[in-house]
């Protein structure tokens, strides 16, 4: 039995976030984010216990979210597998989700047990993330507009033509103001970092960059996708306070490192699959029809750097 993730786990982890995001959209635009988040938990749950892996959750819902399943520390699978690092988030966007705005997706991704990097309670990372034109030449401590005439140089263009994603959130307005006074365009989302990261380093896409501060779990899911995809994340620990800076301290974690993509997950061994949950561009949200429910969804090897997009109709009475 092989100790490493196999490539026949590939259509088995979009069934667990199809199941996820099946469960969800009964509640899209419905205004509970709660019961959204509620229903793809336990339904992600019961399916990724029949998955072939023995697999242990490193980034789950747990100690952030006090559900009482999917935590970090649950072991996962139905033990006849490979042993497995496990990164779950059952929606990436439920406040998307329950207000039925564009871009919330399930996601889950694996790689060899001991790999994945478990942020301990930190559970915040200031963040910058590209595709591979110019994966080795960004520097987080640099200037924002160094970054972007770094992204904009090695992908042979402009700066005025970049897009940079950046969470709505009041602590990024010097972030914003930086961002577009060195003449690039920003694209402020509510929630779901995920997907827009996988965004920022897929081609053809209207993104170019992600920045700022968002969660540490997503940034670590992200890594998984950078593998696959050939981009680069590099994170920086931004405890809430000065509690979570001694807990992290204490951890081992070092505070002024750069985290690098390797760093957050040590593997070329990994997958990452995600199925839409409402409409982006990255993935169609589930959609209904007269026989059930229709999916989008995509899987990504990182020992291969193969993409699939997987578009499946559910058959549900």
């Amino acid at each position: 039995m092989s100790q490493v993730p196999d490539r026949n786990l590939a259509l088995e982890l979009i069934r667990v976030t199809e199941t996820a995001a099946l469960a969800a959209a009964p509640w899209i635009g419905r205004g509970d984010k709660n019961a959204a988040d509620g229903a793809a938990v336990s339904a992600m749950r019961n399916v990724i216990n029949t998955v072939d892996m023995s697999g242990v959750v490193v980034i789950g819902e747990g100690e952030k979210d006090n559900a009482p399943m999917l935590h970090n520390g649950e072991i996962v699978g139905n033990s006849f597998g490979p042993n497995c690092d496990v990164a779950v988030d059952p929606i990436d966007g439920t406040s998307l989700t329950a207000s039925g705005s564009n871009g919330a997706i399930s996601v889950i991704a694996l790689s060899p047990r001991g790999t994945m990097f478990d942020p301990s309670g930190v559970f915040y990372m200031n963040k910058i993330v590209t595709s591979h034109e110019a994966a080795n030449k960004i520097d987080i401590t640099a200037p924002v507009k160094a970054n972007l005439q770094v992204v904009a140089k090695y992908k042979n263009r402009s700066i005025s033509d970049l897009t940079v994603v950046v969470l709505n959130r009041p602590r990024h307005e010097k972030l914003i103001a930086e961002i577009r006074g060195a003449g690039a365009r920003v694209r402020l989302i509510q929630d779901g970092d995920v997907a827009a990261a996988i965004e920022a380093a897929r081609p053809n896409t209207s993104v170019d960059l992600l920045m700022g501060i968002g969660g540490t779990p997503e940034g670590v899911i992200t890594a998984a996708a950078m593998i696959a995809l050939g981009g680069v994340i590099q994170g920086m620990l931004m405890p809430k306070d000065e509690n979570e800076a001694q807990s992290a301290k204490a951890a081992g974690y070092q505070l002024d490192k750069i985290y690098t993509t390797k760093d957050l997950v040590n593997s070329d061994d990994v997958f990452v699959a995600a199925t839409g949950i409402t409409d982006g561009e990255l993935l169609k949200g589930v959609r209904y029809s007269e026989f059930g429910a229709i999916s989008q969804s995509l899987v990504m090897r990182g020992k291969s750097r193969t993409v699939r997009f997987v578009e499946t109709e559910h058959h549900i009475k």
